[in-house]
Order: structure tokens, then sequence, then C-alpha cells
């Protein structure tokens, strides 16, 4: 767990601070967080507070992955964002569907192998895709969930399109970094955290908008 790896672009040695731009754009992540956590105040959305926290986690591993790069440090970047993909499904299910809680629970546990499918067709489809594969399954779920919206609540399918979206354009900086190290040295997948960080904040308020649109 304490090998360290080199995986972006920016980084040419094990040096703590070898990438520099990975490692302080996860501010992107806390700025979203102190953002939404102002946004929240007073809400008493549980949910909306507990995914607020999440995004904190996500900034805090991430920083430990682009500065320690070992394999630990890995696990603290990629377990808090599932972590905040669960939590989002069951309250999308539950809160913009209706869908009952055991329900929303299943839609969860139903995330992994929907997850799994979509990402091996991927990799099928687009040889090297690796992990964003996984991520892609995610933008696509988003989607599909702005499309049943799009009756009932218009305005929360319109900023699930737009989170989707987000996503999307993120995960091509973040496809892109190795490919254009020659082109820029630095690589790309610092833009993968400024519009992470905007997005996962978006998608905070889009619950949030919701909530008090529809209230339970």
């Amino acid at each position: 767990m304490n090998e360290q790896v080199i995986a972006y672009c920016e980084r040419v040695d094990f040096a703590f601070w070898g990438e520099p731009l990975n490692a302080l754009t996860n501010l992107a992540f806390f700025v979203a967080a102190a953002v939404m956590g102002w946004r929240l105040r007073g809400s008493g959305l549980v949910i909306g507070w507990l995914l607020v926290l999440v995004l904190v986690a996500i900034g805090t591993g991430s920083f430990l992955w682009h500065t320690f790069a070992t394999r630990w440090a890995g696990l603290s970047d990629v377990l808090p964002i599932l972590v905040f993909i669960l939590i989002y499904i069951f309250a999308a299910s539950r809160d913009f569907l209706g869908v009952a809680w055991w329900g929303s629970a299943l839609a969860v546990v139903l995330f992994f192998p929907y997850a799994f499918l979509v990402a091996g067709g991927l990799s099928r489809l687009i040889p090297g895709i690796g992990a964003n594969g996984a991520y892609a399954s995610v933008a696509l779920l988003i989607a599909l969930y702005a499309l049943w919206l799009r009756g009932r609540a218009p305005g929360t399918a319109r900023g699930l399109g737009i989170g989707a979206a987000i996503l999307v354009v993120s995960l091509g900086f973040r496809a892109l970094d190795s490919a254009l190290c020659d082109v820029v040295p630095v690589g790309t997948h610092f833009m993968w955290h400024i519009l992470n960080g905007l997005m996962l904040g978006w998608m905070i308020e889009v619950y949030r908008r919701h909530r008090l649109d529809h209230p339970a």
C-alpha cells in the first residue's frame, strides 16, 4: 500500500510537490463545499449536509493522492467519490423520483452491476478507457434520471442535465492527460479537479433546489 506510482503527466518524480497543479486545484472541492455549506444553512437537509462533508473528504483524499502518490492515497481518492455517488443515488431515487426508502437502497446496490456492465461495454468500444468508463457510466446515469424527471420536475431535470454535461467535459480532460504529455507537460488532469468541484457542488445545489421546490 506504500508503493508509489506515477499516474499523471505532471509527475516526473516522487517528491511531495511532484504534482503542484494537480494538488492545489483540489481547492475547488473545498470552495464548492464552503459555498454549498453557506447555501444549505437553515435548510435542515441532512443529506445535503452529508454530501458537503463527503465533498470535503473528496478534496482531502485527492490532495493526498496527488502528493503522496501511494496506493493507500489512491484509495483515499476514489472511495469518497464512490460514497458521494451512492448517497446521491439514494437521495435522487427517494426525493426526486419518490421511490420508497427500500427501493432507493436497492437502486444503490444495483449501481454496482450497472457500472460494471456499462464500463465493460465502453472498454470494448474504446480500448484503454480504463477508469474513465466507470465515470462515464455515472454521467449516463445522471442523464437517465434527467430524462425520467423532464415531465414531473423540469427544473431538476435541467439541473441534472447540466451536471451530466459538466462531467462529460471533465472526463475529456481526465482522459487527455496522458495523451497530451508531449504537448502539455503539466497535463490536463488539473481541469478534472476544477470542473468536478464545480459539478459536485452543482449537484448538491440541484438537490437543495428540488427539496425546497418539492418539500416532503
